[in-house]
């Protein structure tokens, strides 16, 4: 079907479609929805204009769109950056290429970057966005950010790992939930890695808890002094080149599971007193990997 009918298939005609036409029509119907949202974010940057930036701009997006005002205010900003900052990003939408939810992961991960380095990190990603989820655009562009402005990412990583909290929030009939937020990547990815494992563990003794209860349970035990389940050692993997590692270059590094990070982060990660290293020898173009090392050694004092 063509896309630019998509909007026009009738309930009748979409009982007709088989399984492959089904898939071509939300395909075209995602696109023409990507359409849309530009169009919604050009009136409502242009709103703001009229509006001289008041920040009354959001409590009447969210009121017009009734929407709660956090994501009126997500709409509200990524609207300014996209018809500022981000034309390649804004012209992948327009051609139906990709969503406002991705477009909002561009305009978040570029917000710290100046105007001119944020439009030389849209240019690097207007060929690596379409056909990615969420999560791989986030991905992409916090690695073009950090790529174009390595000296601000490194003062940015310092400056969010130094605002870490620990925030409980109560909830209704009898629960609550505790959040520890904006930690070290490597700590909150080694502690996640334990606590997936004891559950793991546990299930395969035989619980009958879901994984995501057993994640939970085990997570409170080892908070209030228990065990938490058969213990084991917990790891993160880190992917950075031996020059970077020696400090001969400020290439990001990639933290498995997370994305990449700066040089300087990877670095102190690397060179931590508990770390433990092991040799994965990579080809250089392609990333394959082609040698697992099978022994694991201590960082000598004083790299980094």
């Amino acid at each position: 079907m063509d896309t630019d009918t998509a909007f026009l298939a009738s309930n009748k005609e979409i009982s007709s479609l088989g399984d492959v036409e089904c898939v071509a029509l939300a395909k075209a119907a995602s696109a023409d929805i990507a359409r849309l949202e530009a169009v919604r974010f050009r009136a409502i940057a242009r709103l703001g204009r009229h509006r001289g930036g008041a920040s009354s701009v959001v409590q009447e997006v969210a009121f017009e769109l009734s929407v709660v005002d956090t994501y009126a205010a997500v709409l509200v900003s990524t609207a300014e950056a996209l018809t500022t900052r981000l034309p390649c990003t804004l012209g992948l939408m327009e051609r139906g290429l990709l969503g406002g939810a991705g477009a909002a992961k561009v305009a978040a991960a570029t917000a710290w970057l100046s105007d001119e380095d944020a439009r030389t990190a849209d240019a690097l990603l207007e060929d690596r966005l379409a056909g990615r989820n969420t999560e791989q655009i986030r991905k992409a562009a916090s690695h073009a950010a950090s790529t174009v402005d390595r000296d601000g990412a490194k003062r940015r990583a310092e400056h969010n790992r130094a605002g870490r909290r620990l925030r409980v929030r109560q909830g209704e009939s009898g629960v609550a939930s505790i959040e520890v937020e904006d930690g070290p990547v490597e700590k909150v990815t080694a502690a996640y890695t334990r606590i997936d494992r004891e559950a793991r563990a546990l299930k395969a003794g035989g619980e009958t808890r879901t994984l995501d209860q057993l994640r939970a349970d085990v997570a409170v035990d080892l908070l209030l002094g228990g065990q938490g389940g058969a213990s084991e050692r917990a790891e993160v993997f880190l992917y950075m080149d031996l020059a970077t590692y020696l400090g001969l270059n400020e290439d990001p590094a990639e933290l498995a599971g997370h994305g990449h990070i700066p040089a300087s982060l990877a670095r102190e990660i690397a060179s931590g007193a508990d770390t433990v290293l092991r040799r994965i020898i990579t080809d250089p173009l392609s990333g394959q990997v082609l040698d697992l090392g099978r022994e694991r050694y201590r960082p000598t004092a004083g790299v980094g």
